[in-house]
């Protein structure tokens, strides 16, 4: 047992205290009694495995609710959806009343339900997309599989890889259609930033390697033929992309899935709680807020089969939740551990005398894989920025394989699960990364003092990467139902311990999800729900 029952009654009066003063002020239906639904199928999150997870179930005639606490951020040519990255406003940020990012101008505005959520941990802090999509609206689309040996090194045991190259990922590839950047771009001066980090590897001995991204480079040739805005080729990208043309999920996964009339997506709905009634059906409570975070009402969500997809942090800290205040007798004892940050870091790299430039075409599309390497593998991908001026540099991320040895830990006072991490867990792949981002820059005394790199992640602990808190083998089974809990399933990064294979994990996630989803469509719709 985590603790005794009067520790756990405190934690349960403490958090009961918590919510009341979270509800005072507010008015209306919000204090009102919570309106009852009951539903077949309820999915938390649209990212990657809730998305996924609705289309599959929609495919197999089931309805589906799905649970987004943000909003939808339209796309197309000109748009103007998302903000800039040196102009933001009250869409940058969800519910908060400024910028997330370190390194932005500083503003004040009206908190808002913006795009990207900084989620504080005691040494790291996580940083989540906000909306319908996901994480996919605010990543640079890095679409990477890892090779066998590193697969098998990071992933759970249990879990076939040759299956997963010859079916899952190509499931992913079909609906993503990534591609690396073509030649017509690479030397375009727009994407000169990413051309000059290419020779720097060519130099280096190493093989460049062209990141596939989920976009339609047409729309790049298109901003500079000035038919649009720029937005890819200026590289302000982080926000989101306005000009279109990136297959985010809302627009492939999730677009098919609503297609089918089987899947309700219910934006603005913040969920708050989770937990199992007295006959087994399981019960979300739900916040349904304006864009301001003002409550409009409450709900109590009823349903036969609950998945969680809100991301790493959000089904952990729901779990940590749920566990703690004892609203899920009986969950594993491991929820909230075993997470990791990939491997991310990020540094920059300032080239004396050969800037850069100011509005560095992007997204992250030229980048070497050191996969070889005997002491663990690395990927480090050029990061082009969109500085307004030229300040003679730009960044450089590096990833790899990571202990999992993160927790999340409930804060009765809070209500919430916290992350705690220690910057010991990732120093020797920090500096495994800083070396081979030396070694790419240049390596000789000279290059040295005229290529000034600086690892901004020290001063700044962030991750865009979070993985694990529910991990397969340790709180769910190998295709994640959640252990001892039937109807309960995970189907996101939360079940993967802290590293894909030195890759981003987005595509890891999706064909995790896909193979998933073939197991409980086929073993449980119509059993279970």
């Amino acid at each position: 047992m985590r603790g005794s029952l009067g520790r756990r009654e405190l934690l349960k009066g403490t958090a009961a205290t918590a919510a009341l003063g979270m509800t005072a002020g507010v008015a209306g239906s919000a204090t009102a009694a919570p309106v009852e639904e009951h539903r077949r199928a309820v999915v938390i999150g649209s990212g990657f495995g809730g998305s996924i997870t609705a289309s599959r179930l929609a495919r197999a005639g089931v309805p589906v609710l799905v649970l987004e606490r943000g909003i939808r951020w339209p796309t197309g040519p000109n748009a103007e959806t998302f903000p800039h990255m040196f102009s933001p406003d009250r869409r940058a940020s969800w519910l908060t009343p400024g910028p997330v990012l370190t390194g932005s101008p500083p503003s004040v505005w009206r908190p808002y339900t913006g795009v990207l959520e900084r989620v504080r941990g005691v040494g790291m802090d996580i940083l989540c997309g906000s909306g319908v999509g996901g994480g996919s609206l605010v990543y640079h689309g890095m679409t990477i599989q890892p090779s066998a040996e590193h697969f098998t090194r990071s992933m759970p045991a249990g879990l076939d890889y040759e299956r997963f190259d010859r079916d899952y990922y190509r499931r992913v590839e079909s609906v993503l259609r990534p591609d690396g950047i073509p030649d017509d771009l690479l030397h375009a001066p727009e994407y000169r930033a990413v051309k000059q980090f290419h020779d720097h590897v060519a130099r280096a001995g190493m093989a460049p390697y062209r990141v596939p991204l989920p976009i339609d480079w047409d729309f790049a040739r298109r901003e500079l033929r000035g038919e649009m805005k720029p937005s890819y080729t200026t590289g302000d990208v982080l926000y989101g992309v306005n000009n279109g043309g990136k297959r985010t999920v809302d627009v492939t996964y999730l677009a098919e899935a609503e297609a089918t009339g089987r899947v309700e997506v219910a934006t603005l709905h913040l969920v708050r709680d989770i937990a199992r009634d007295s006959s087994g059906r399981w019960v979300v409570r739900v916040d349904h807020i304006t864009t301001d975070g003002t409550v409009r009402e409450r709900k109590r969500i009823v349903t036969d089969a609950l998945f969680l997809g809100a991301g790493s942090a959000g089904t952990t800290r729901l779990l940590v939740k749920a566990r703690e205040k004892e609203l899920i007798p009986d969950l594993p004892e491991a929820v909230g551990s075993n997470w990791g940050n990939n491997g991310d870091r990020i540094f920059s790299w300032t080239p004396l005398g050969d800037s850069p430039g100011a509005l560095q075409g992007g997204p992250a599309c030229m980048g070497v894989r050191d996969w070889d390497n005997p002491d663990g593998p690395v990927t480090v991908v050029h990061g082009p920025v969109p500085f307004p001026v030229d300040l003679g540099t730009t960044s450089v991320i590096g990833f790899g394989i990571v202990r999992p040895r993160g927790e999340f830990r409930y804060d009765p006072y809070r209500d919430d699960a916290v992350l705690h991490w220690s910057r010991s867990y990732d120093a020797e792949l920090t500096g495994r990364i800083r070396e081979r981002i030396r070694s790419i820059v240049g390596g000789s005394l000279a290059d040295y003092l005229t290529n000034i790199t600086l690892d901004t992640s020290a001063f700044d602990t962030t991750t865009f990467h979070p993985l694990g808190g529910a991990t397969i083998g340790e709180v769910c089974d190998t295709h994640g139902r959640v252990l001892g809990q039937r109807g309960l399933y995970v189907t996101d990064g939360a079940l993967i311990p802290g590293s894909t294979g030195a890759c981003n994990p987005s595509m890891t996630i999706a064909a995790l999800a896909e193979r998933n989803m073939d197991e409980i469509v086929a073993r449980e719709v119509g059993k279970v729900f």
